[in-house]
């Protein structure tokens, strides 16, 4: 499959202390690759530096970040500003403060396809009204005049998935997009996602720390742990057969259906390092039940089956 964005050895540092180390990943056109892990792993990082908006005093360095063949870090910022909202879009995590307060919501759904579509005043408005009807708010014409602060925190998630689909883009970043939405929004706004990939063609990079969402959105999983890639693979192959110790901890972390009242779910033991605080070798060793001698060297990214790529010398 054609691959749109490539990742060559991305590090992303603050004050020389790594957030980001040495990641590479490959998201593919018509594609939703869920990048998994606990707070602090590096997530939302990887997809700030993507759209080039890591906060200073933050440093992006890389081989090569190619969207469909072209290095957005070598792209002028006047570029890279064409870039984000019409080929490359982002839901952000905290609806409640992304939106603007003192514009009305309809105004900031439209402001992108005048800017990216040159679209008037009037045409973007009638197109907001189809956006905002398409991620299920409801009365969406009536509602177009409404501020911010009128929405519930789910509707404004919806409000964002509708700011950032509005050009069509070819690649999605979305970071928790459904966290503020009950169950069954969330499997609506998944499958609306998981649908206008395929029809568009469009890669997507769904960040998220829900085993629920994983099986539900994705066709690739990327398990993310103290800034570094641990295990890739098809989601098939990653519910069937988890291979680096902190994916299988994940896995069994995740509650069951049915009657599971008597057992006591387990825990990781810790906490994620500081990016300060790294240890030697696998970062993932002092909470590891298997961890050995072995594991204070460096474990690089391997693959192990087709597809299927872990960071640990005992899988």
């Amino acid at each position: 499959m054609a691959s749109l964005l490539d990742i060559r050895n991305l590090s992303v540092s603050f004050g020389g202390v790594p957030v980001v180390r040495g990641l590479d990943l490959r998201l593919e056109k018509g594609r939703t690759t869920c990048l998994v892990g606990e707070s602090g792993s590096g997530k939302s990082m990887t997809a700030f530096s993507i759209m080039r908006l890591v906060p200073e005093p933050g440093r992006i360095e890389a081989n090569a970040l190619l969207f469909d063949g072209e290095d957005l870090l070598r792209l002028p910022e006047k570029a890279m500003r064409a870039r984000r909202g019409r080929d490359i879009s982002m839901i952000f995590q905290e609806p409640m403060t992304s939106l603007n307060p003192v514009l009305r919501i309809g105004r900031q759904i439209a402001e992108p396809l005048e800017l990216h579509q040159g679209l008037t005043r009037k045409e973007a408005l009638d197109k907001a009204v189809e956006l905002m009807a398409l991620v299920g708010i409801p009365d969406a014409a009536n509602r177009l005049n409404d501020w911010p602060h009128q929405f519930s925190g789910g509707m404004r998630q919806r409000v964002m998935i509708a700011m950032a689909l509005a050009c069509s883009p070819r690649l999605l970043l979305a970071d928790e997009p459904t966290t503020a939405l009950d169950i069954t929004i969330q499997g609506q706004i998944l499958r609306l996602l998981n649908r206008l990939a395929r029809e568009r063609d469009m890669a997507v990079l769904l960040i998220t720390h829900d085993l629920g969402v994983v099986a539900e959105a994705a066709d690739d999983v990327a398990v993310m742990y103290a800034g570094e890639l641990v295990e890739q693979a098809p989601v098939r192959d990653f519910f069937e057969r988890p291979l680096h110790p902190y994916a299988q901890g994940l896995m069994a972390c995740a509650p069951l259906l049915g009657n599971h009242a008597a057992r006591r779910l387990p825990s990781i033991p810790g906490m994620v390092p500081l990016p300060s605080e790294l240890p030697e070798g696998c970062a993932f060793a002092p909470r590891c039940p298997l961890a050995e001698a072995a594991c204070r060297q460096k474990q690089a990214l391997r693959e192990v089956a087709p597809g299927h790529m872990v960071r640990c010398w005992k899988a």
